[in-house]
């Protein structure tokens, strides 16, 4: 069973990795609140496996002690799952934090009462499969389990519930498709992992044994569940990345020409570009991000190799061909860097008369545009058509 539970850790983890925020991204709590919910839920998974187990009752001392770590790592992941939801309705920013301030009130109670109880129980035989059927009977242990089962049985139905109402009503595409992943994982949660352990334990309270629905069907089925209710929350945010990255990938290869072309303009060194083998596991927004920041700075050292002599020659053709201000203003920016390009590297007749300022304001993927036009229409003699 270890397993399987830690292979559920192993991905949850690896959806709080590829959740991961760009550099220079601004902080958003959906964002926070997904990967926590995907980390809370990977520890949850690692915490709760056998193996782990005995080995924190064998480096504490205390047999059991892995028990109400794990029912407390359990009520995390419903208190993570339920203010996720809250950042993922959106809203009044008041009312979100008024809500998360309440869900964290409920569940941080529920753990304290989780660990206050389970110092108070006597549980000297590890069980480490079957503890809460074995304990069901067991003062302030019978308790303590009552507890957990209750607060993930609360959460399951709130989140159930608001997901069933979404789905009907208020959502289309990627996020309908994520809200039915999630209300299946939750189903299967509820009915494999909770409704089986509650029913396991009832029946110990009855005076019967169906310890195999605690010990054999739980398990499985909350792995299974978590991993589909954590592919629904993922999914939509995955969807939106990969197309901003598609994005960037796309905008990275178009500036590679101008790139090339004032490249060995710069006098310093690249920022931070990255060499070859580095490339393939930077993201295409990072990439794009160190590409843009050398160009700009190579334009800015192309100053001096700039003519404003062309600039004013081209901005008046273009008024007289009837283009607007902006238009010609821009025609004008692009033809002083193309020559500027071609006098940096010695195609130039005569010396430059730079400007006293020159700021780009063009946009560089119309501008690479522009110069990967000229590279193949004339490599030698670079001009503005």
């Amino acid at each position: 069973m270890s397993l399987v539970v830690y292979m559920a850790s192993f991905l949850l983890a690896l959806a709080a990795l590829l959740l991961r925020r760009p550099r220079r991204t601004a902080r958003s709590p959906l964002s926070i609140a997904t990967r926590a919910t995907a980390f809370i839920a990977a520890v949850c998974f690692f915490w709760s496996a056998p193996v782990t187990l005995a080995a924190v009752n064998h480096a504490v001392g205390v047999s059991n002690i892995g028990a109400p770590l794990t029912y407390s790592s359990i009520s995390a992941l419903s208190c993570s799952l339920i203010i996720l939801l809250i950042h993922w309705r959106g809203g009044p920013q008041e009312r979100i934090r008024r809500m998360t301030r309440m869900a964290v009130a409920v569940y941080g109670t529920l753990i304290i009462a989780i660990v206050a109880l389970f110092c108070l129980a006597g549980s000297h035989e590890e069980r480490l499969r079957d503890l809460d059927t074995y304990y069901a009977n067991t003062p302030y242990m019978r308790e303590m389990i009552t507890l957990y089962l209750l607060g993930h049985l609360a959460s399951t139905i709130v989140l159930s519930a608001v997901c069933l109402k979404w789905a009907r009503d208020e959502v289309t595409g990627l996020l309908r498709t994520g809200l039915r992943l999630i209300l299946a994982g939750l189903l299967l949660d509820a009915l494999g992992f909770t409704l089986a352990k509650v029913t396991a334990v009832v029946a110990r309270w009855l005076g019967y044994d169906l310890d195999f629905l605690s010990t054999n069907v739980a398990p499985p089925a909350a792995a299974l569940g978590a991993l589909i209710y954590s592919a629904g929350f993922v999914l939509p945010r995955l969807a939106s990345a990969a197309a901003t990255e598609r994005q960037s990938l796309a905008t990275y290869r178009a500036l590679r020409p101008l790139w090339l072309a004032v490249k060995d303009v710069a006098t310093t060194p690249p920022v931070a570009e990255p060499t070859w083998w580095q490339l393939w596991w930077q993201l295409p927004s990072s990439r794009l991000y160190l590409l843009e920041a050398n160009i700009r700075d190579a334009l800015l050292q192309l100053t001096a190799y700039v003519d404003q002599r062309v600039g004013h020659t081209t901005y008046a053709a273009a008024v007289q061909r009837g283009e607007g201000r902006e238009r010609a203003r821009v025609a004008s920016e692009k033809a002083m860097i193309i020559d500027g390009i071609r006098r940096a590297s010695g195609s130039g007749a005569g010396p430059a008369d730079p400007p006293e300022k020159f700021r780009v304001t063009v946009d560089l993927v119309e501008l690479a545009h522009v110069v990967h036009r000229h590279q193949r229409a004339a490599p030698q003699q670079m001009g503005i058509q």
